[in-house]
């Protein structure tokens, strides 16, 4: 069985009706989790730590979405290919 990763990340946004961060170098790297129990409750605890600022957001990416290990990888995948 494949590993399932999520990676839970978070900060300050422009406006809160999009998802644009105010600044990409301050946002927040809460981890990379081996799956999404696990990462849920690590972007629960994130996001109870800033509930009071209403700017903030966390989000969970799903990075095992991200790639197809069964797909062929392009030349910008694999570097050096």
């Amino acid at each position: 069985m494949p590993q399932r990763l999520h990676l839970v990340f978070g900060g300050e946004l422009k406006d809160v009706s999009r998802n644009e961060f105010r600044n990409v170098e301050d946002i927040d790297i809460v981890g990379i989790f081996p799956d999404y129990k696990s990462a849920y409750d690590a972007w629960k605890d994130a996001a109870q730590r800033t509930v009071d600022d209403a700017h903030t957001r966390y989000f969970i990416a799903h990075l095992h979405r991200l790639r197809d290990e069964e797909a062929e990888a392009s030349p910008t995948e694999e570097l050096g290919g």
